[in-house]
């Protein structure tokens, strides 16, 4: 029986391969080998940012060298506890002055009163307009910006209904990497140009959601220099991060045929979707519930390709969660995509190729691609 193989790859060697990742068969695509990646990252736009801040809060980021803002990925604001930017190589104090600082005695320590108003501008006044989006437990804000909050959850019936007493705030910038998804290409789309179900594995911050937006935005406008044509997808972006949509207008590229249901929940926005838009593609983020594997077989058994994103560092980890372990090895998925930040966020570690059915290697062997 042959043995499947690990081959170099543009992102370096993809190591050992665990048993379940031996399970693939290797398809021809008659596409060219891996693109290269051509990547227009857009940074986040300060201008967005800083009339959701607090003046206090605001003035050390108008201060803040661009280098540093370009490489930022969070700002955050702990009640009485130093402002901090979280960046692609770790934390930052940042000082009133806006520069970065390791003594956090000298950093610029958020009020409670600074706290308060940087909520009101981002509820832009109405808390309990947005009451909906604090049981979720985030708002989302013009330019697809995520602000995260944490203080006293109030209960009903055992569920959050709202947050009150906020005590920290987390703006998540959105950034657009388009042509992260483009080394995948080969693999999105089989030899008659045909979408072909896909799933993004990572462990958080990864960049499995930028990989998806991108991969989304291929599908959706297709490849012209490849002669492939772009198709009908469905986007559920349950949390608001893929199309990052303000007032239901998506305010990243997910492609011109790309329709999109904002903050609805999995499983029931694929039966919408399948019932009202007629995709040809369904796009999910962070799959994990019964209902949303019951929803992607119901939307492939329609003859509709799934491509959607799970946490996790390996399949064989994916493999074992009770709630995945029937989609990824019940021949849904075609392809897996496993993500690292060894190279930074959205490495592609590599590509496993063929539906995963069993532990052991089809006869013939297979191979892994990266």
């Amino acid at each position: 029986m042959g043995r499947a193989r690990a081959r170099q790859g543009p992102t370096g060697s993809v190591g050992t391969l665990s048993p379940l990742e031996t399970a693939v068969v290797r398809r021809s695509h008659g596409l060219p080998g891996p693109t290269r990646r051509r990547v227009s990252v857009r940074p986040p736009d300060r201008s967005e940012i800083l009339p959701y801040l607090a003046p206090g809060v605001r003035r050390p980021l108008e201060r803040l060298g661009d280098d540093l803002w370009a490489r930022a990925e969070e700002v955050r604001l702990r009640r009485g506890r130093p402002l901090s930017l979280v960046t692609d190589t770790g934390d930052v104090w940042l000082s009133p002055s806006g520069l970065p600082t390791e003594d956090a005695s000298s950093a610029h320590v958020v009020t409670a009163d600074e706290t308060m108003k940087t909520l009101s501008l981002v509820c832009e006044g109405s808390v309990y307009a947005l009451e909906e989006e604090f049981r979720h437990g985030f708002v989302t804000v013009r330019g697809g910006h995520r602000v995260g909050l944490v203080g006293r959850t109030v209960l009903d019936n055992g569920r959050v209904r709202t947050i009150t007493h906020v005590g920290g705030l987390n703006i998540r910038l959105s950034r657009e990497v388009r042509g992260a998804a483009r080394p995948l290409v080969r693999w999105l789309f089989d030899r008659r140009g045909r979408p072909v179900s896909t799933l993004i594995v990572s462990p958080p911050g990864c960049g499995k959601t930028t990989i998806l937006r991108d991969a989304v935005r291929l599908l959706s406008d297709g490849v012209p220099e490849f002669g492939l044509k772009g198709h009908r997808v469905g986007l559920v972006d349950e949390r608001s991060e893929v199309a990052a949509c303000y007032e239901g207008v998506p305010q990243r590229d997910v492609g011109l045929r790309t329709d999109v249901l904002d903050a609805c929940p999995k499983a029931e926005g694929v039966f919408l979707l399948l019932r009202a838009m007629s995709p040809e593609v369904i796009a999910a983020d962070e799959i994990g519930r019964p209902e949303d594997a019951a929803a992607l077989n119901e939307a492939a058994s329609t003859g509709a390709a799934v491509i959607a994103t799970a946490h996790g560092s390996s399949l064989e980890e994916v493999a074992a969660r009770p709630m995945l372990r029937d989609l990824v090895r019940g021949g849904l998925f075609r392809v897996f995509v496993i993500l690292s930040r060894r190279s930074g966020p959205g490495t592609i570690e590599r590509v496993v190729d063929g539906p995963l059915r069993g532990l052991g290697p089809p006869a013939g062997g297979g191979a892994v691609v990266p």
